[in-house]
């Protein structure tokens, strides 16, 4: 067995662990697989061999590039930051964008996306933490696009909330933030009266009390794939 498979058992037990330890059921979590900078060749033994579907990119380009090297079966998702003249790019590829860091952005992807009669599902970049380092809306500025986003017909939905929590955060301050954002999720589920039902959080060093907390995708790299 490769490394890479090891390492991808290793990750789908210890995520099995937890949710069993939490009361939920491993398929209420999915696996997105982070292979940014990992050839294609990583991307498609994890495919082929245990039939893994969800994989996570940074850049618009390099998502491109392995996209048409790979089964069109394998779903994409974007989670990096997203240029707004890389947008209609990006819509070529990927069926999710977690980066939705701007309310600018949103609404060019609703322009796009119904010019090219494409769905993709949209989440919210929420900067829980107040990380100055970090993209994202603040909560009350991803309230107020709720708000307005209620109103209007979208092209591609609005199904949910994304975070970052900082690096080597201890229990507290992941318990805050990643319960921030479950939080912040039912206030504008609230507010829009939809099912907003995707937490994308959580990633290699944090993503058991992500899943503790919530969290319907965590976006693992590291474990997986090894280090950069």
């Amino acid at each position: 067995m490769s490394p890479l498979l090891k390492n991808y058992d290793d990750v789908t037990q210890e995520l099995a662990r937890v949710c069993q330890e939490c009361g939920r059921t491993p398929g209420s979590v999915q696996l997105l697989a982070v292979s940014k900078t990992f050839p294609a060749q990583d991307v498609e033994e994890l495919f082929r061999q245990r039939g893994h579907l969800c994989f996570g990119e940074n850049r618009v380009q390099e998502l491109k590039e392995k996209a048409s090297l790979l089964p069109k079966e394998v779903q994409w998702h974007l989670i990096g930051h997203l240029q707004a003249n890389k947008v209609r790019h990006a819509l070529e590829c990927a069926q999710w964008i977690h980066g939705v860091d701007t309310a600018s952005l949103f609404w060019r992807i609703q322009e796009i996306a119904s010019q090219m009669d494409a769905s993709p599902r949209l989440l919210l970049e929420v900067n829980v933490s107040g990380e100055e380092s970090k993209f994202g809306f603040t909560p009350q500025e991803a309230l107020a696009l709720a708000r307005e986003a209620s109103s209007r017909t979208l092209q591609a939905p609005l199904v949910g909330l994304m975070t970052m929590a900082p690096l080597q955060a201890d229990k507290t301050v992941l318990e805050r933030v990643f319960g921030g954002l479950r939080n912040l999720r039912g206030q504008m589920e609230q507010l829009r009266g939809v099912p907003m039902p995707e937490l994308s959080m959580g990633m290699s060093g944090d993503y058991p009390e992500a899943i503790r907390q919530g969290a319907t995708i965590v976006r693992i790299g590291t474990a997986i794939f090894g280090h950069r």
